[in-house]
């Protein structure tokens, strides 16, 4: 589900927005921007959109190097959240980060195609795909496009290897017990990642015992460090005050748009 275009309030406009919204000056990252790697080598990554194993299917648009890419002050907020989380056993892992328009805009045209529903039985089996606009879980912009927004999770160590996602292989729904859904490290949240269901509202009173405690202890570690959850979505967190609260960037994910590309 994604919140609407006025999510991150009436903040004043920053002087560099309108050199950097998309479709203009969309090639290389503004110098705020950094590799997750660069600030917390530690922290794990399972870049979801590079790869097929996602609501669509197939790898999405801008997406050419799994790479997570952040404004600086959201990576360090991350780092300060995982140095914590360290100490208890766990370990963080992003699944997505920075997210162009143009992947964006590869979401709506797929939603946009109602024959095309090879995810479904995994992402989206009690919605409609015909309502995903009317239920919020698609939208024509993404808070993820503005650089401070992640979707993460926990780990607990050592990391249990994962394997890779095989296109056309059998689905299980994504509320499906732990143990039947596709095989994931992720210390057991109710659901999986991009879950299109109410079951992943963070706060669902029909999740609980260690599944409720895994949420929370994401959630107050987050928040502890700037993060502020989606109510909506277990996985999604915003780094408030957000550098650029306005401006939706087009630019690759790559270390290759990067100004100090390492």
């Amino acid at each position: 589900m994604e919140p609407s275009v006025s999510e991150g309030g009436a903040s004043a406009r920053h002087p560099q927005d309108d050199a950097s919204r998309p479709g203009r000056n969309g090639r290389k990252a503004p110098p705020e921007f950094v590799a997750l790697r660069s600030v917390d080598p530690t922290i794990l990554q399972e870049m979801r959109y590079f790869t097929p194993h996602n609501f669509v299917g197939e790898r999405i648009d801008g997406y050419r190097q799994p790479v997570c890419l952040l404004t600086r002050p959201a990576a360090r907020a991350l780092h300060t959240a995982q140095r914590k989380l360290l100490r208890q056993g766990y370990s963080l892992k992003v699944y997505d980060c920075y997210r162009p328009q143009r992947a964006v805009d590869h979401f709506v045209r797929w939603a946009k195609d109602l024959d095309d529903e090879r995810m479904k039985r995994e992402f989206y089996p009690r919605v409609d795909k015909s309502r995903l606009f009317e239920d919020g879980y698609i939208a024509e912009k993404s808070g993820h496009s503005r650089g401070s927004t992640v979707d993460l999770t926990l780990v607990r160590l050592p990391a249990k290897p994962t394997r890779p996602y095989v296109p056309g292989e059998p689905l299980t729904p994504c509320y499906a017990p732990r143990g039947e859904r596709f095989p994931d490290n992720s210390v057991d949240m109710g659901t999986g990642y991009d879950c299109f269901d109410t079951l992943s509202h963070t706060d669902d009173p029909r999740v609980q015992g260690k599944q409720r405690a895994h949420r929370q202890l994401l959630k107050e570690t987050l928040a502890q460090a700037g993060l502020v959850n989606l109510p909506e979505e277990w996985w999604h967190y915003t780094y408030k005050p957000e550098p650029f609260p306005d401006t939706y960037f087009d630019f690759p994910v790559s270390y290759r748009s990067l100004s100090s590309p390492r």
